[in-house]
């Protein structure tokens, strides 16, 4: 039922505090104290969020239900209103403010976005950026002012977050010159002005006699089964750590032997294809029984609502014996790459297995299928190498004969 005036106005505090629910999101939080906080639920790419509406009696329950209703238009047109929430108070500053411009700029883009990417920039702005220049007007920051904000980062040795910082500035900039708040992007004058530092690449294993060994040593991993299947499916569709993790059962087509990951979570925000190989369906048709009737493929020990954690597949080839410079979960991906094209598959083949960006737009609409009967027969004969390498084989003299090469 939904609230009255008089029910609030009657509603007791308790020992621990409760809720009051109107309906569509709006609901009225009674603190331990007698506090009357009015909040709204919603939801925003993929992730349950609340908005502050105010404290009853100042916001009554006529406006309480206005506020709400606006924030359900913004999440309707793909706008956060938290985010809109921020851009207001930065807007208290000046309208034309760095903060307040960048807050709009992410409200309007973050939604194109992954969690983790969206998550990183906010993070980046918030802790580096708006400190020192939040609240200056976005036309008055000059190339020397920008500089000295960066070289804060770089000096604590953070020099790719530096690097990245810049970019993210750059894009803020640009944006309020195509909104009129700027002439001109003052980022574009430090070019060369901060250190890249060195290339870091991730640790994996290319020779094919140790291939063979840590595959012997997934097979004989004595940890939680979740994780030994992550490990042993994981060579065998070499996608990026967290795509695995959050791999869901409503993906898999075990008849078509395929996985198809929605956009969403993918990088580059293309839907993504896995062919698999008969050696994968096999090691899903084993884990189905145990998690199949929950939403991921590997869930977590303490709740299946969440799957494994970030660094699980990580910690259990510590625990199998690799070190930090020999082998980590994205290392599956680098094996794979470095070895099929050692092979003689096509590049293009294993670009868009591995789901790297398609620099033409007019590609990237229908790419997520290219090549996929080639791929197909590719991951096959990939997996049944493996298999050779697993049971001690010495180098396999693997070519794509069987591809038409």
């Amino acid at each position: 039922m939904r609230l009255t005036d008089t029910a609030i106005r009657n509603a007791k505090p308790a020992p621990k505090q409760y809720k009051m629910t109107d309906g569509s999101g709006l609901f009225l939080l009674v603190t331990p104290k007698g506090g009357k906080w009015w909040r709204f639920k919603y939801r925003f790419g993929g992730k349950e969020k609340q908005l502050s509406l105010g404290t009853y009696p100042d916001v009554s329950l006529k406006d309480a239900r206005g506020r709400r209703d606006e924030a359900r238009k913004l999440v309707g047109n793909g706008v956060d209103p938290s985010e809109v929430r921020k851009a207001q108070k930065a807007s208290d500053a000046g309208a034309e403010s760095f903060e307040a411009v960048a807050r709009e700029w992410m409200a309007k883009f973050s939604q194109n976005w992954a969690d983790s990417h969206s998550k990183k920039i906010t993070e980046r702005l918030e802790k580096d950026i708006f400190p020192w220049l939040g609240k200056r007007s976005i036309r008055d920051i000059t190339p020397p002012e920008l500089l000295s904000v960066l070289r804060r980062i770089e000096n604590r040795g953070a020099v790719e977050t530096a690097y990245r910082a810049k970019m993210n500035c750059g894009q803020v900039f640009r944006y309020a010159v195509a909104t009129g708040r700027a002439e001109r992007d003052p980022s574009a004058d430090l070019r060369g002005a901060l250190s890249r530092g060195k290339v870091k690449h991730r640790a994996t294993i290319t020779d094919p006699k140790a291939v063979g060994g840590l595959l012997r040593a997934i097979e004989s991993y004595s940890g939680y089964f979740m994780v030994k299947s992550a490990l042993r499916l994981a060579p065998l569709v070499f996608v990026r750590p967290g795509e695995l993790r959050y791999a869901e059962w409503t993906e898999i087509d075990l008849d078509k032997a395929e996985w198809r990951i929605p956009a969403h979570k993918m990088k580059m925000r293309d839907q993504h294809i896995v062919p698999l190989a008969s050696q994968a369906v096999r090691i899903l048709q084993e884990l189905h029984p145990l998690s199949g009737r929950g939403k991921y493929l590997f869930p977590g020990v303490r709740t299946s609502d969440r799957p494994i954690s970030e660094n699980t597949v990580t910690a259990a080839l510590r625990r199998m014996g690799y070190s930090t410079d020999e082998m980590c979960g994205h290392g599956f991906r680098g094996m794979a790459s470095t070895l099929l094209h050692e092979m003689g598959f096509q590049p293009d083949w294993i670009e868009r297995q591995l789901a790297h960006a398609e620099r033409n737009s007019v590609r990237a609409a229908y790419n997520h299928a290219q090549h996929l009967v080639e791929r197909r027969d590719m991951m096959q004969t990939w997996a049944d190498f493996l298999d050779q390498l697993r049971d001690g084989a010495d180098v396999v003299p693997l070519h794509a004969k069987r591809l038409g090469r």
